[in-house]
């Protein structure tokens, strides 16, 4: 759901990030490895696309130092050094993947969405509640059948509310998970995306505002 791309090739970590974006990912870039230790201990990812040979802060000590926190961040090692003895030091520094560069971007995000799966808070490859029907893996939706046109936002959304099973996500919550970094808080983002969603699910009415506390489907 979120995500942290950690790569000192500036254009090649915003192409990852935006591709990310467009795959329905929440992203967020920095180009040293003190600045993903620095995200790393503000936000709750759930896979970082660590390259191993960052400035300031080597990667190697980047993964070292999520690993000794215990963190439930997953690691993907993307970096030139793709040889055998390369993969396995890096799995053996903690990482959960290793993809070398060159690399296809259609496998960089199926890796990055099995490792979501790894992850300690396992996402069912169908979400139900209601009528409403969310394939996490395809990506698509629907309401008692009718398929939803929902943007990558809006399903992220609509995929946090199906998480919580009927309790309620607060904006706060919506916010750091399906948002990223570059995200004002007084904007009145979710307000908004909450407000097309809505529509789009059409009525009767689904998601109900807990007025001081949040939504819940």
């Amino acid at each position: 759901m979120r995500v942290l791309v950690a790569e000192d090739e500036e254009i090649l970590a915003e192409l990852v990030a935006t591709g990310l974006r467009r795959a329905g990912f929440a992203v967020d870039t920095v180009y040293s490895g003190d600045a993903a230790l620095a995200y790393l201990g503000l936000h709750d990812y759930d896979v970082v696309v660590l390259d191993r040979d960052l400035p300031r802060v080597h990667g190697d000590d980047v993964a070292r130092g999520l690993v000794a926190s215990g963190s439930r961040t997953r690691i993907l090692m993307l970096t030139a050094a793709g040889s055998i003895e390369d993969r396995v030091a890096g799995l053996d520094l903690g990482a959960d993947d290793y993809l070398g560069k060159p690399f296809e971007f259609p496998e960089l995000v199926s890796r990055v969405r099995a490792l979501r799966r790894r992850s300690a808070r396992p996402v069912p490859p169908q979400l139900e509640r209601h009528g409403i029907r969310l394939d996490t893996v395809r990506r698509t939706a629907s309401r008692d059948g009718r398929e939803l046109d929902l943007s990558p936002k809006e399903f992220s959304v609509l995929q946090l509310l199906l998480e919580a099973d009927g309790g309620t996500v607060s904006a706060e919550e919506l916010l750091e998970r399906a948002w990223d970094a570059n995200a004002d808080p007084f904007t009145g983002a979710v307000r908004v995306c909450m407000s097309k969603l809505r529509g789009k699910l059409g009525e009767p009415a689904l998601i109900r505002t807990v007025q001081g506390v949040g939504y819940a489907l």
